[in-house]
């Protein structure tokens, strides 16, 4: 437990909770967050992990620019919506696929640890985060998954704050699901109301 954990543990609290709030400052807030934890990824032999958030850097700006900008929308604001079940279904095989080929590949030709586990829960990551980028709902479920495995992870390699911090997750996880359905459900409840 050190000062770039600690740092991680409270940045990375922050920006979920921004994220539960849909405030734009969640983007920057875990770019703070990103950057302590490529470090201690890094030093704990987990690359996969590593590999994972030099990604979430880039998705981060990304992210901060859609919400911002995207899906040439006239509001100003990004409205919570659904992913298409079709959608998730591909892209739920293409992530067991990936996994495989990442988990062998970091078994075979690197000293990394829980190599199979480690990559689970990195191309899961990837695909919530590429939801939370377009504000989908189903990117929650896909945290929860991610957090439950990350506590059993990191608490096996000695990163106890982080395995705090992935336990403090979960819990956002159902906060960030129920918040996001609110929104989703309101702003469908509105704009039938106002189309009768």
């Amino acid at each position: 437990m050190n000062l770039i954990e600690i740092f991680g543990l409270i940045s990375g609290v922050l920006a979920v909770w921004l994220l539960i709030k849909q405030n734009i400052w969640t983007w920057p807030i875990g770019i703070s967050y990103i950057a302590a934890s490529i470090y201690i990824f890094y030093g704990a032999k987990l690359y996969a992990d590593f590999a994972l958030h030099v990604c979430y850097l880039i998705m981060h700006f990304y992210g901060w620019y859609y919400w911002l900008n995207g899906d040439n929308r006239t509001e100003s604001i990004l409205r919570v919506s659904r992913e298409k079940n079709q959608t998730l279904l591909v892209s739920l095989a293409l992530c067991a696929i990936a996994i495989f080929v990442s988990g062998t590949l970091f078994a075979a030709f690197t000293d990394a640890d829980l190599p199979y586990w480690d990559n689970t829960t990195s191309m899961f990551s990837l695909l919530a985060m590429w939801l939370q980028t377009r504000k989908k709902i189903e990117s929650w479920v896909l945290w929860l998954l991610v957090d439950i495995l990350s506590v059993g992870i990191y608490f096996y390699k000695g990163i106890y704050f982080y395995s705090l911090l992935y336990i403090v997750y979960i819990g956002m996880a159902f906060l960030g699901y129920v918040a996001w359905y609110k929104s989703y459900r309101n702003e469908h409840l509105n704009h039938s109301n106002y189309g009768s």
